[in-house]
């Protein structure tokens, strides 16, 4: 059954950007093989990731990135079936962004800027409206 999965987390200080990159090649090389599809939204504080396949596949990915120590506090904020892939040729694709960066301000309206930052504080969301939110990022 294809299925999708969002979780948001905190950054650990000790996890640089030389370990963003590394987290992207194992996502690369590894979700090519998973067949799993998605995107990675980070910022200097938060990590928002979403996860789309298989549902076996996603869940086992998804607990063993909650062991992951480059960040602390994974919260899923919404999974659900779907019909079809959103990210069909992403084996990861990724973003920095900055919640007071001009790219943030322009891309979000303002009530879309509150409900993700309600999303960074963890709080459950309709998964359309988060992925509708997170696709912004990637125009």
């Amino acid at each position: 059954m294809l299925s999708q999965l969002v979780y948001v987390s905190l950054r650990t200080s000790s996890c640089t950007e030389e370990e963003i990159q590394k987290i992207l090649a194992s996502c690369k090389r590894n979700n090519h093989d998973d067949d799993i599809t998605g995107v990675l939204l980070y910022s200097k504080t938060h990590f928002v990731q979403y996860l789309e396949g298989a549902y076996k596949k996603i869940i086992a990915l998804y607990d063993k990135i909650k062991e992951d120590q480059r960040h602390k506090n994974v919260v899923m904020i919404t999974s659900g079936k779907l019909d079809s892939r959103i990210f069909p040729s992403w084996q990861m694709g990724a973003r920095n962004f900055d919640g007071n960066d001009f790219d943030f301000k322009t891309q979000l309206a303002p009530n879309e800027r509150e409900e993700f930052r309600s999303i960074l504080s963890g709080n459950k969301h309709d998964a359309n409206k988060t992925v509708d939110l997170m696709r912004k990022f990637f125009k």
